[in-house]
């Protein structure tokens, strides 16, 4: 007869499965908490890069989530068909196009932030400050140790 319990002590051995777990229960409960905002939550982070940096480039969005560009584009042009960004070229580069959060989009993020503050709570709960920012520095450095342009990205320390 087999045991119901299953072991998963392999899965805990290797820090890169081990981080895709938990972002695999991260999003779920992320995503899982937010779905009154349709399908805007899936794209929080690249939204909240967007936001903190209007006007950045295709290319450099790409490739601070680690995407290549042809992979971005449908993504952003799902997002402008919803009409929370919107693409620009620019003004020096007809070739290169920039990406903005337009009203609505900036409304949504404001009402997605209150349900990632949310989300951040559960996840870190029993953390302390300084365990949470222990963490944080860790994953940045394995980050960092899989990037290539980890020196054009800003430490968010």
């Amino acid at each position: 007869m087999q045991s119901s319990k299953i072991n998963l002590a392999i899965l805990w051995q290797n820090a890169g499965i081990a981080v895709r777990l938990v972002q695999i229960a991260a999003y779920k409960d992320f995503e899982g908490n937010s779905r009154r905002f349709g399908q805007a939550p899936r794209y929080y982070g690249l939204l909240g890069l967007i936001e903190t940096n209007p006007g950045l480039s295709q290319t450099q969005l790409a490739e601070s989530i680690h995407l290549v560009r042809a992979s971005l584009v449908p993504i952003l042009d799902k997002l402008s068909a919803d009409g929370l960004v919107e693409r620009r070229s620019d003004a020096n580069d007809n070739r290169i196009r920039r990406i903005w959060l337009t009203p609505k989009g900036k409304k949504l993020m404001a009402k997605l932030n209150i349900a990632a503050q949310q989300h951040e709570s559960r996840m870190m709960a029993g953390f302390s400050k300084h365990e949470k920012e222990t963490f944080l520095q860790l994953l940045r450095r394995a980050d960092a140790n899989l990037s290539h342009n980890s020196a054009e990205v800003e430490d968010v320390a």
